[in-house]
């Protein structure tokens, strides 16, 4: 009878060495994890107490330096955009003014330059002339003093001018255009009145604070 050959078991030592031998290294990913199973480097659950502080730490100073550079310059902005809107009502109030003053002006300066009697024509068409200015003023004399002044003595004419309606065209700090619409009158002798009416682009310019027709140009 033949005897088997006996079996031979290993012993703790050989199975831990053995175990050993086969087992792997872990991996970096595995070790970066914390007992909790998350990632320190990107999960906040992960961070220690002091990390969390000194990221709010850093927050609030953020916040605060920002609040510092922030709300002066709305402060600022907001001052500007005040100034800035006052400044434009200011102009618009001084442009509406000037309007209303040169239609005004406009207007007068026209019912004083064309109205005369054969009695009134030298002393009113004179005084005209201190509401003008420029080579106009120059022109209008000359017209006035040669020919309507005589004219208006001579033959009798009288005339009456009247404005049915005034424009302001355009107007900047110191100059200004305004469409007159006139009705004139005019009566030579004992004739029958007979009446005119024209439109009269009137130019001024402001001299001195003063308002003076430098144009007078029938349309």
């Amino acid at each position: 009878m033949t005897n088997s050959p006996a079996k031979v078991e290993p012993d703790d030592g050989d199975a831990a060495h053995s175990a050993g031998a086969d087992a792997q290294p872990p991996s970096p990913e595995k070790t970066s994890k914390s007992a909790s199973g998350c990632e320190a480097a990107v999960a906040p659950e992960c961070l220690d107490r002091d990390d969390v502080a000194s990221i709010a730490d850093r927050r609030g100073t953020f916040v605060r330096m920002l609040g510092f550079w922030l709300l002066p310059s709305i402060a600022l902005l907001l001052a500007l955009g005040a100034a800035y809107f006052k400044y434009q009502e200011g102009t618009a109030s001084d442009e509406d003014r000037a309007r209303v003053e040169t239609v005004q002006v406009a207007t007068e300066a026209t019912v004083a330059m064309l109205s005369y009697t054969p009695e009134t024509a030298a002393e009113k068409l004179k005084a005209a002339r201190d509401r003008l200015t420029g080579p106009f003023r120059g022109s209008y004399t000359s017209l006035t003093e040669d020919v309507v002044i005589p004219g208006a003595q001579q033959q009798r004419i009288s005339a009456t001018a009247r404005v049915s309606a005034a424009a302001s065209v355009s107007v900047s700090k110191n100059r200004a255009i305004v469409m007159v619409f006139v009705d004139q009158t005019t009566t030579v002798g004992k004739d029958a009145p007979t009446e005119t009416d024209s439109v009269v682009q009137v130019s001024l310019d402001k001299v001195e604070s003063h308002w003076l027709i430098s144009g007078f140009e029938p349309k």
